[in-house]
């Protein structure tokens, strides 16, 4: 894995506009809307991987920790936003590996650090490679028009005992994050896979960022930038 560069734009417009790759992602953009929007070099931003293989990027893996969650059991959470492959790199495993080392990034700059997944029930194969990397079920909910599925990763959820992670309520997010969110884009659409339907970033792809996602009460803790 390593950070985006200028050679891989091509690579994102294809992922952006697949209509497999977005099955589960409220459908794909039209092909021309990224080739108009997307930087010369996309995606640098901390948290976003781009997965090679043979020297060309087949995928993306992002974490980011969002100003504004999906629901109040995620509020203040990394999230593990996405990964997207491409379709002739599905079956082999990239995406399970990719993530994982991801994760483990994470783990070496926040121990401990929980991570939450959000992906609809009906991406069996999404909800199976969570189970895969350590989370487990923490709530289900109503979102961008489909049921939805959270998962939950922790010490306790990860290694060799797999414990099972206590179940919180997915209820709205308190006013008091909505309003400490106010002004702020959480990445959508392109920027977020793992199965859930998102809602279309309104700004461009260069604008399609959560800030740096350091936590109010952990000043200058946020997710790992895309080292090499």
């Amino acid at each position: 894995m390593r950070e985006p560069e200028a050679r891989d734009r091509a690579t994102f417009i294809a992922l952006y506009s697949s209509g497999e790759v977005h099955t589960y992602l409220g459908g794909p953009r039209p092909r021309d809307e990224p080739e108009r929007g997307m930087p010369e070099t996309p995606g640098r931003q901390p948290g976003n991987f781009v997965v090679e293989l043979d020297g060309a990027m087949i995928g993306q893996v992002l974490l980011r920790r969002p100003t504004e969650p999906v629901c109040a059991a995620a509020v203040g959470k990394v999230d593990l936003v996405g990964y997207l492959f491409l379709r002739r790199a599905w079956g082999f495993g990239y995406a399970a590996e990719a993530c994982a080392a991801a994760l483990s990034r994470l783990e070496a700059v926040l121990p401990g650090e929980p991570v939450v997944l959000v992906t609809q029930t009906a991406n069996i194969r999404s909800t199976g490679l969570a189970a895969k990397l350590g989370f487990t079920e923490a709530g289900r909910f109503r979102a961008w028009d489909a049921d939805q599925w959270l998962g939950l990763r922790t010490p306790l959820t990860v290694g060799r005992y797999h414990r099972t992670a206590r179940r919180v309520s997915c209820g709205p997010v308190p006013r008091a994050s909505r309003s400490a969110a106010a002004g702020r884009v959480r990445p959508s659409g392109p920027w977020t896979a793992a199965g859930g339907r998102r809602r279309r970033c309104p700004g461009s792809y260069g604008s399609c960022r959560a800030g740096p996602g350091a936590r109010p009460d952990r000043p200058g803790r946020a997710v790992p930038a895309a080292a090499p």
